[in-house]
Order: structure tokens, then C-alpha cells, then sequence
């Protein structure tokens, strides 16, 4: 953990509400927000691909920094696969960033214990997570069809809670952009 323990922190406590913008405490002047575009970034998979946020374009992703020492993190990740496995062939994609140092070593040991099925990306020198402003761990975007962040979610999240389903659901059933902005 090291140095990101420093850089980061884990959120113990348990984000209901994330329609909302981000509390002052958590505020970074580059961070991308809500309403504004995603940016594109390249990281490598569990496989050694590299992985672009661009690939899923015409898709909602759901873009989800965490790491295996996190304690919040754990805890939202089965949510996350039950809304993943039931929501996927509406066109949801669920891409988990992970700032694991120690990368493929940690997660996929985590990856096969918790049967996740989503795709893993790593970004070992935070760069990617700097860009997006994650000081603390959890953290996810939402991010509509268009590449724009429609969502932005501080700690964890129950994504079985009606609340939560009723949120992707909405930015899935917006119509499919003919000629998507590049994410």
C-alpha cells in the first residue's frame, strides 16, 4: 500500500445518495464532474491488453476506482457483479480501476474469490485516478452512452438498492446517440 495509503483514503462510510455533487472535503480542481466529459484513458487488463475507456463507447459504464486493501471497496464489490450480471445485456459495463501496486498479484486472487466478472484494469502509478480526482476509495462515475459523467459516487454503494438500479436504469433506457462523442 505504501504511498497511496498517504494519497488515499478509504470512505468506511456508506454513500446512499450520489445524484448530488461532491462534498467540499472531497473537492479536486481538476476532477472531472458531473455534466462534463469523461476522459479517455489507456490502462492494461488482467491479460496485458490495453484497455482504453474509449473501447466502450455507445455503452454506460460504469467506471469504479477501488483496491483490494480497501475495506468499502470489498464491500460494494458483490453489488456491483449482481448489477453488472443482470444489467450487461441492456448494455451496462462496468469497468473496475484498480490502484493495487503489487497489480494482477492481488487482484486476481480477489477477482476469482469474489467471481467478478467485469473487466479489472490497472493503474499502479495512479495516474489515471489523479485524472479523475479519486482521493478516496471508493469512488465511481457514471458515464451515459455519450461519454458524458451523469453520476458521480463518493464511498460505497448498495448498487442492489432500488435507488441505485433506478439510477443506471434511467441513463440505459436513453436512446442509443447515432454518432457518439468520443469518450
Amino acid at each position: 500500500m505504501g504511498i497511496f495509503c498517504a494519497l488515499l483514503g478509504c470512505d468506511s462510510g456508506y454513500s446512499e445518495s450520489s445524484y448530488g455533487d461532491a462534498p467540499s472535503s472531497h473537492s479536486v480542481a481538476s476532477r472531472p464532474s458531473k455534466g462534463s466529459p469523461a476522459p479517455d484513458f489507456r490502462l492494461m487488463d488482467m491479460n496485458g491488453k490495453t484497455v482504453s475507456l474509449s473501447d466502450f463507447q455507445g455503452k454506460v459504464v460504469l467506471l469504479n476506482f477501488w483496491a483490494t486493501w480497501c475495506g468499502p471497496c470489498r464491500i460494494e464489490m458483490p453489488a456491483m457483479e449482481a448489477l453488472y450480471r443482470s444489467m450487461q445485456s441492456k448494455g451496462l459495463e462496468i469497468v473496475a480501476v484498480s490502484v493495487d501496486q503489487q497489480g494482477t498479484a492481488v487482484t486476481r486472487p480477489f477477482q476469482e474469490a469474489m467471481g467478478l466478472s467485469f473487466p479489472i484494469l490497472h493503474d499502479q502509478d495512479y495516474q489515471v485516478g489523479l485524472t479523475y480526482g479519486a482521493r478516496t476509495l471508493p469512488m465511481t462515475f457514471a458515464i451515459d452512452r455519450r461519454g458524458i459523467i451523469r453520476q458521480v459516487v463518493f464511498g460505497s454503494r448498495d448498487w442492489n438498492s432500488p435507488e441505485a438500479r433506478r439510477g443506471i436504469a434511467e441513463v440505459l433506457q436513453e436512446p442509443i446517440p447515432e454518432s457518439s462523442q468520443r469518450m
